[in-house]
């Protein structure tokens, strides 16, 4: 069986491949006469790996066929992600953990030192598990800055490889935004600094270093970043951190027979996902709440898996805030999905919910992520505001022509974006700083119907324009740096660098990342 699915998958990706190359198709045509001509000129000109001559039947021979089709990781393969390994239940016998808040080096400025490291942390009771972390051994603090301040942080690398530090949502310039460009090497150090011009939001760091993103970050390089200002000091909101305002990253791992963490046995091309569950780095967590209002700033902190959020108990919750800042209005849900790298502000109100019943937070196939253990107290009196921002799409932007295109297609390590390979020698866009421009993304579909994918843009946030020429949904009208992409769906969105510098853009499946599906913008 595993022979038949990879013929037949090679096979659909080099029917594909040849009509994609052949095939003059609406969609070229109608972009053709809007997107710019330096732009088509940068394209033209891209020198990379195509799918067709990856798909070459002399580049791969029959050898590497039988290889890859004996290959033992083929057992672990989740091509069009509908069968994905279920998740174990938490048993919430342990009481989730919270970042700690990372202090300033300096009372006169916000200064931070950050280190990546490795270590070993007790996820088992009574085993050690070798991980990494930044400033500890799993995972990493919790960082806050404020709006209009500026921000020095010091970054030292103390594993034994190459790392970066990516600030995943912030907008900084290029050479502050830790790319694949900005590696330090073992023993190395750097400083940063930059203004944070952008409003409240949830944010988050992790490595990205060309090739090994998705084991650093597998193996425990992530944290999360809070930007304050002066709106979300005034809504109202919970906000009190680790009591009525609780970060929440989620991830799922495999842990081999000795309860470690071994990447290689785990990693799948197509992304690695696992049957155990982890939020904040705590195994079989449960959070204990007061009856009361409480804020859960959710990040999809996986390699690949996407989360349905909801509650047992179907009861509602409400969105207040996006990627990258508040929603205008909150948006009440039964549901929330997240791709990997995206983030959601939801409240529950637990005062309004029968706390005689069993209350938990459960993915769409019904596993318990993270049960509550609600207590008779009555908590903080907390609001949500009926107006919350101001956010727009303007009738200007929703009208611009349509100046970069991007096409997603392939899976396992045949992943591409516009046909190409990553290459960091190849600009593949440019675009002038402070002016805003249409990005239409295309998750082209093989005859095996394809995947969905997760895109990401390093250095800016964004806003939705349509979905497949509809309005995004309510829960979208807000600021996005990480959109999700199903097969056959055209996304545009209008986009707006501030600071210079080289960008990434990219499928947030890591393994895909890492295998070439990435492009850079010269923002100029």
């Amino acid at each position: 069986m595993k022979k038949k699915n990879l013929w037949l998958m090679l096979f659909s990706l080099m029917v594909m491949s040849i009509l994609s190359a052949c095939t003059d198709n609406d969609r070229e045509t109608s972009a053709a006469g809007s997107r710019d001509e330096q732009d088509t000129n940068e394209e033209t000109n891209m020198e990379g790996e195509s799918m067709e001559g990856m798909m070459d039947s002399n580049s791969m021979g029959e050898e590497h066929m039988d290889s890859m089709m004996n290959d033992d990781s083929m057992d672990n393969e989740h091509m069009d992600h509908d069968e994905i390994i279920s998740l174990t239940d938490s048993t919430g016998e342990n009481e989730l953990i919270i970042p700690p808040v990372l202090k300033s080096d300096s009372q006169e400025q916000t200064e931070y030192t950050l280190r990546a490291q490795t270590g070993q942390t007790e996820i088992f009771d009574g085993v050690q598990t070798i991980t990494y972390g930044y400033n500890g051994s799993f995972l990493g603090p919790m960082l806050q800055f404020e709006k209009g301040e500026t921000v020095t942080i010091n970054l030292i690398n103390e594993l034994d490889e190459d790392t970066t530090f990516h600030w995943h949502g912030l907008e900084v310039s290029g050479n502050n935004d830790g790319s694949p460009h900005n590696v330090l090497k073992p023993g190395e150090e750097s400083t940063i600094e930059f203004e944070v011009t952008q409003e409240a939001a949830t944010l988050w760091f992790h490595p990205h270093p060309k090739g090994q993103t998705s084991e650093q970050v597998y193996n425990g390089l992530a944290g999360l970043i809070y930007i304050n200002d002066e709106n979300s000091k005034n809504l109202g909101l919970p906000n009190d951190y680790g009591e009525n305002d609780i970060p929440l990253i989620f991830q799922d791992k495999v842990f081999d027979d000795e309860k470690q963490l071994n990447y290689d046995a785990a990693a799948n091309e197509d992304g690695t996902v696992g049957d155990t569950s982890l939020i904040n780095g705590t195994l079989n967590p449960k959070l204990s709440v007061d009856k009361e209002k409480v804020r859960l700033r959710l990040l999809n902190g996986s390699n690949a898996r996407n989360y349905t959020f909801k509650l047992n108990t179907d009861d509602d919750f409400v969105q207040v805030a996006t990627d990258g800042g508040f929603l205008n209005e909150p948006v009440l849900m039964k549901e929330l999905t997240l791709t990997p790298s995206e983030r959601a502000e939801i409240i529950i109100d637990f005062s309004e919910i029968d706390s005689s019943e069993e209350i938990a937070l459960i993915d769409e196939e019904g596993s318990t992520l993270l049960p509550f253990e609600v207590s008779n107290e009555i908590g903080e009196e907390t609001n949500i505001p009926a107006e919350m921002n101001d956010f727009s799409v303007t009738e200007e932007e929703k009208n611009l022509p349509v100046t970069k295109e991007i096409e997603l297609f392939g899976m396992m390590d045949m992943v591409t974006i516009n046909g190409k390979k990553f290459d960091p020698e190849r600009i593949d866009f440019t675009q002038e700083q402070g002016v805003t421009e249409v990005w239409e993304i295309y998750n082209k579909p093989d005859m095996m119907g394809g995947m969905i994918h997760p895109f990401h843009i390093h250095g800016a946030q964004f806003k939705i324009i349509s979905r497949n020429g509809e309005t995004p949904p309510e829960n979208e009208k807000g600021w996005k740096d990480s959109i999700s992409v199903a097969p056959d769906e055209t996304v545009r969105i209008a986009i707006q660098f501030k600071d210079k510098g080289i960008y990434m853009f990219h499928c947030h499946i890591l393994e895909h990342e890492d295998n070439g599906m990435m492009g850079q913008i010269k923002v100029e």
